[in-house]
């Protein structure tokens, strides 16, 4: 995934030694989550990003040759109660999440820009509550899924209602339907 990557980026992934870090973030209706595989909080792109250290995971990130729809997990382990209410309270299909993929100097600093690596939409919100332990694991799904879901949407009046209430552009469609025009001589 040479993509997108910068000169600074190149080199310190040609490095000897390569630090990366991962950045998250998704959108709910309450605000947006943002963390990161580091320890302690980080500024980045203007905002700050809580470490969330070895509690966070991603699933594999795929990026082939072909198009197709590929999904992302991001799972939390040992999660605070409050963010639990969070996951269920505010959870909705749709909202967007993103993954970057970060290069470190030794000292933590970030080297040049992040690599958008994923960016889709709210899938389903998975919660495993154990009596020592919970995790979360939040889906996402590639805005590419979308082709393969049928289109319901007609060119008729109440279809374009649906979308534009008021409009009365379709309203004699069905009228014309089967009226036979003479064009020409």
């Amino acid at each position: 995934m040479t993509r997108g990557l910068t000169g600074d980026a190149l080199a310190a992934l040609t490095a000897a030694e390569v630090r990366i870090a991962l950045f998250f973030e998704g959108q709910f209706p309450g605000g947006a989550v943002r963390l990161w595989t580091g320890l302690g909080p980080m500024l980045w792109n203007g905002e700050t990003w809580a470490g969330a250290g070895t509690l966070i995971g991603v699933s594999e990130i795929e990026d082939g040759a072909r198009v197709e729809a590929a999904g992302l997990s991001v799972t939390l382990s040992g999660v605070p109660a409050d963010l639990v209410q969070t996951v269920i309270a505010e959870a909705q299909q749709g909202l967007p999440g993103r993954v970057w993929i970060a290069f470190l100097t030794p000292e933590g600093e970030i080297i040049a820009d992040p690599v958008l690596a994923f960016a889709g939409r709210l899938d389903v919100p998975e919660i495993r509550d154990a009596a020592d332990s919970c995790l979360i694991t939040v889906s996402y799904e590639s805005r590419l899924i979308d082709l393969n879901r049928p289109r319901e949407w007609r060119y008729t009046q109440e279809s374009q209602a649906v979308s534009f209430p008021g409009d009365r552009g379709f309203e004699y469609v069905t009228a014309i339907q089967a009226q036979d025009i003479v064009w020409g001589r």
